[in-house]
């Protein structure tokens, strides 16, 4: 099983392939394509990597399926014996998202170290 623990908006989320979730409203219109690359966590297949904050290998891309509005929140304002009440209301915007990827980049192959010790390098003296 793969999954990873992303930070966005603020709040970190559990996330693996094929999951829907809300998360904060984002900047990106509804199908497109974002990628998360403040990666926290990342397991795959037993072994677990942690990010020192973040994970540089590891990005997670996810398609904007809509955008919601919260539940209504109700703010009421009230003054006793002075006729003084105000009623306000708030809904906080979601973005709906499914998560398409987790990848992980291949890292570089190290080359073969260098013998610095070889025969090929030439003694230079100074002549006084």
């Amino acid at each position: 099983m793969q999954y990873a623990v992303i930070e966005t908006g603020g709040k970190q989320y559990k996330v693996n392939k094929g999951l829907v979730l809300e998360i904060e409203k984002l900047e990106v219109k509804p199908g497109e394509e974002q990628k998360f690359d403040k990666v926290l966590l990342y397991v795959s297949d037993g072994q677990v990597s942690v990010g020192k904050p973040y994970l540089e290998d590891v990005v997670v891309s996810a398609k904007i399926l809509e955008e919601t509005k919260g539940k209504k929140i109700r703010v009421v304002k009230f003054r006793a014996k002075s006729k003084y009440r105000r009623k306000t209301g708030y809904r906080h915007m979601f973005s709906k998202v499914v998560i398409d990827s987790i990848e992980k980049k291949e890292e570089k192959k190290k080359s073969a170290p260098v013998n610095l010790d070889s025969k090929d390098t030439k003694k230079t003296t100074v002549k006084k």
